[in-house]
């Protein structure tokens, strides 16, 4: 099983700005991102989140997001998809370059979730 991430944001220069970030420490990840509405707009769709599940290559997906409706969405694309993914409630910018960077070292699930646990958003 291949892990790989999905980032959702409000606004998609957030996620393809932290994309950006992580393909300077994690670039063998399979990192996709949805960002804003479907006219680029600020807020989520539930579109854009499907396609990220899809175009990502891993078999396996770590999702991140910046706010609660993301949330909300990304659990509703989560029920159509055929790939397993994984939804954290954590801080978007550090959890998302911490699991890539750990993906890239060939840490396990276990151990990448133990390293995101203290950036839980309570």
């Amino acid at each position: 099983m291949t892990l790989g991430i999905v980032m959702v944001s409000h606004v998609s220069d957030v996620v393809i700005g932290v994309k950006r970030l992580i393909n300077e420490v994690a670039k063998d990840v399979s990192v996709t991102v949805a960002g804003g509405t479907e006219d680029n707009g600020v807020g989520t769709s539930f579109e854009k989140i499907l396609a990220a599940f899809e175009e990502n290559e891993a078999d396996q997906i770590m999702a991140f997001y910046d706010l609660g409706s993301a949330k909300m969405n990304l659990e509703m694309a989560m029920e159509m998809t055929d790939k397993e993914v994984m939804l954290y409630d954590t801080a978007l910018l550090e959890s998302s370059y911490t699991a890539a960077a750990l993906i890239q070292a060939g840490a396990d699930l276990s151990a990448i979730e133990e390293q995101l646990s203290p950036l839980k958003i309570k």
